[in-house]
């Protein structure tokens, strides 16, 4: 018994000395200093080595997307890096194209910044701002989606494009009955569903996948709990041409940039006709359908298209019926001009580009955003 007691004390010493060694050895080894990382040949950030590029910006208040958290899972942290970045990690290629590589566009949070950096990033980047919003209301609009409502601190105010997204922030959180819990906090992208005119709130719906931000917004969230967001980001927003007619398209939680959309075309008195068709499996995941009437009321040529996957347990369902690729094969013709904004799976989203390029829809004209 005392020579079991002796081997394990000589193990705990010689293992509580090698992570003291470990310890100094990282922090001689990746002590690189002060760095300078230069963005787009004007602007120059003295930061300290041994972060990631990810997460050196973001302590200088830029903001990059990263819907994964700096975790190398979701491809959205691109920057192109002209000088100081070593060569391409196998972590990154997979979210890569070849014309990505040729350009120099790596993923922030794999590159460590042990040397001065060289950098590009749209210049829309440096209006991307982080903010505390409080919930003010929460509102299940399906049994699996939920309307949510921040609010920005008073003096505050948001601009973003119809169409565009932000960053919300979890905090951990304690497991419930029919959940668990989370001891970390992690960074998930949501569209933003509300009208660009207010500037002091933001409205996002938010379907429950049992992911930890899902779950934190579905069980955990409270009116009059603090929020932290960041944002804008993305291309995939409203633009004026000279197209004929729009065709809104989407599915689930999609719904959301397409509803910015539509309050945007309302308070700019757009006359183009519109469209929205909508996927759905049942009536009972059709939601907002009282403001869709409105918008058929307020805009000038504009109808609410649902279609339903599962209609066939529905004899009474009087409007169109299986997938939305269908709507588009039944009403889009190839000698209008349109414009389209898609918002749906990547499954969906291809095969509606298909469809929309048959009928002779220039690929210029076609919006997407995948989730």
């Amino acid at each position: 018994m005392g020579q079991i007691l002796i081997t394990t004390l000589v193990i705990t010493l010689i293992s509580a000395v090698l992570a003291i060694i470990l310890t100094i050895a990282d922090r001689i080894m990746n002590d690189y200093g002060e760095v300078t990382i230069t963005i787009n040949d004007e602007k120059n950030l003295n930061v300290d080595g041994g972060s990631s590029l990810l997460s050196s910006l973001t302590s200088q208040k830029i903001f990059i997307p990263s819907a994964c958290g700096g975790k190398g899972s979701c491809g959205y942290c691109k920057v192109k890096v002209l000088d100081g970045a070593g060569p391409v990690l196998a972590t990154e290629k997979p979210w890569l194209s070849e014309e990505e590589l040729a350009n120099n566009t790596r993923l922030s949070c794999q590159i460590k910044v042990k040397q001065d950096l060289k950098i590009e990033i749209p210049e829309e980047l440096f209006n991307v701002k982080e903010f505390e919003t409080t919930l003010v209301e929460k509102e299940m609009v399906t049994d699996r989606i939920a309307k949510i409502r921040l609010e920005l601190p008073e003096g505050e105010k948001v601009s973003f494009k119809p169409g565009q997204f932000m960053q919300i922030k979890t905090k951990p959180y304690k497991g419930g009955k029919d959940y668990e819990g989370s001891d970390e906090s992690v960074i998930r992208a949501y569209s933003i569903a509300s009208s660009i005119k207010d500037k002091n709130h933001l409205e996002f719906l938010i379907g429950y996948t049992k992911g930890i931000c899902t779950t934190y917004i579905h069980k955990v969230l409270e009116v009059g709990d603090k929020v932290e967001v960041t944002g804008p980001y993305g291309d995939f927003y409203y633009k004026d041409d000279d197209s004929d007619e729009i065709l809104l398209i989407a599915a689930g939680t999609g719904f959301a940039p397409i509803r910015s959309i539509l309050y945007h075309m309302r308070d700019n008195d757009i006359q183009k006709p519109a469209r929205f068709y909508f996927g759905a499996k049942t009536p009972d995941d059709l939601f907002l359908v009282d403001e869709m009437k409105m918008f058929e009321e307020e805009l000038n040529d504009y109808k609410f298209m649902p279609t339903l996957s599962r209609a066939d347990d529905y004899p009474d369902w009087a409007g169109d019926r299986g997938r939305v690729n269908k709507s588009i094969d039944k009403y889009v013709k190839e000698d209008v001009k349109y414009s389209a904004y898609l918002c749906g799976s990547p499954r969906m989203i291809e095969g509606i580009v298909k469809d929309l390029k048959d009928r002779a829809v220039g690929e210029d004209k076609i919006f997407f955003d995948e989730f």
